[in-house]
């Protein structure tokens, strides 16, 4: 079973809740805001489990029959308000948590209600919810999972304990996937810098196949963007159109690179790099670049985002990107 000390950062929420579960004196409602992938599951579980942990020591144990269930995640203190429509309706709340609230925890000190998604509760089932809020049982503790907390009721979040999960840092995910899932250091550190902070992402990324194919397609392109002939630019087109849905993964390996250019230009500091096993292609390139050039390819990275959100043809917008990293 994972316990605080194996939960990558977020050092002083961790410290708040083993404070909450060592005086046995939890807040009776928390909503764990961040994105999706930043670990406020992984913290949520381990919370619970903590709360009904029957050891006398370090909670959660990981060895005790409660712990055991929770893990299983088969603890009947435990409660998960699971759904499978896009909004979370009163009956849902009603069935899950509301009817079930009332009655005392089986064999733990406390009770423990879990809501994921909980951004989707509807107006009125935040209102169902409010009446417990304001006259919870001792024993009870509900946890709202989010990553808008703008979609709550003020009255909701004036009687919970907001805990705000920011992202990781890059380093901290890189560190995790070379120790924990042997990654090489040059990919570990990719999948860091694409996943926005979240562990979880950064997981997917590693585990990912296709994400691995993207790369080496994209690479392909990159270095030999400066030399390239007007032809080759179509048949990049072209090969770039049959793969669209991916193409935001594309524009963003493309901005990665221009980006440690640009880097390495202005601090020769290949430990810096995100593609560092490039670094010679890298240094040759920023070579041949200027920094008003390489602002403008930046810039373009933006332009074409806003171009395929606005509908513009695919490959013209494609077209313009490549000939621009090509022509500077």
């Amino acid at each position: 079973m994972m316990d605080f000390k194996d939960i990558l950062g977020h050092e002083s929420i961790k410290q708040h809740l083993i404070t909450a579960v060592n005086t046995g004196k939890p807040s009776h409602a928390y909503i764990f805001n961040g994105e999706d992938g930043s670990g406020r599951k992984t913290v949520a579980d381990c919370f619970a489990a903590a709360l009904v942990c029957e050891s006398e020591g370090e909670k959660p144990c990981g060895k005790c029959l409660a712990c055991m269930q929770a893990e299983s995640k088969n603890h009947p203190d435990i409660i998960r308000v699971t759904h499978d429509k896009s909004r979370i309706g009163v009956d849902d709340i009603r069935h899950s948590l509301l009817d079930d609230i009332i009655i005392k925890p089986f064999s733990s000190k406390f009770k423990v209600y879990i809501i994921g998604d909980a951004e989707r509760m509807t107006e009125q089932a935040q209102n169902a919810l409010l009446k417990t809020l304001e006259e919870p049982p001792a024993y009870a503790v509900i946890i709202l999972i989010t990553n808008n907390t703008g979609a709550f009721l003020q009255t909701i979040l004036s009687r919970c304990v907001t805990l705000q999960f920011k992202p990781l840092d890059n380093k901290v995910i890189t560190g995790y996937l070379m120790e924990n899932e042997h990654v090489p250091d040059y990919f570990a550190k990719l999948c860091a810098a694409f996943s926005g902070g979240s562990l979880g992402l950064a997981l997917k990324f590693a585990k990912n196949s296709e994400f691995e194919q993207i790369k080496n397609d994209a690479l392909d392109i990159l270095r030999g963007i400066d030399s390239l002939s007007i032809d080759r630019v179509s048949d990049m087109v072209a090969e770039l159109s049959k793969k669209r849905t991916d193409i935001n993964v594309y524009i963003d390996l493309m901005h990665l690179w221009f980006r440690d250019i640009l880097m390495f230009k202005a601090t020769q500091d290949a430990n810096r790099l995100v593609f560092l096993d490039e670094m010679m292609t890298i240094k040759y390139q920023a070579s041949k670049y200027g920094f008003e050039s390489l602002g403008r390819i930046l810039n373009s990275f933006y332009t074409v985002q806003d171009r395929l959100n606005a509908n513009v043809n695919f490959d013209t917008a494609i077209e313009l990107l490549l000939l621009n990293m090509r022509e500077h």
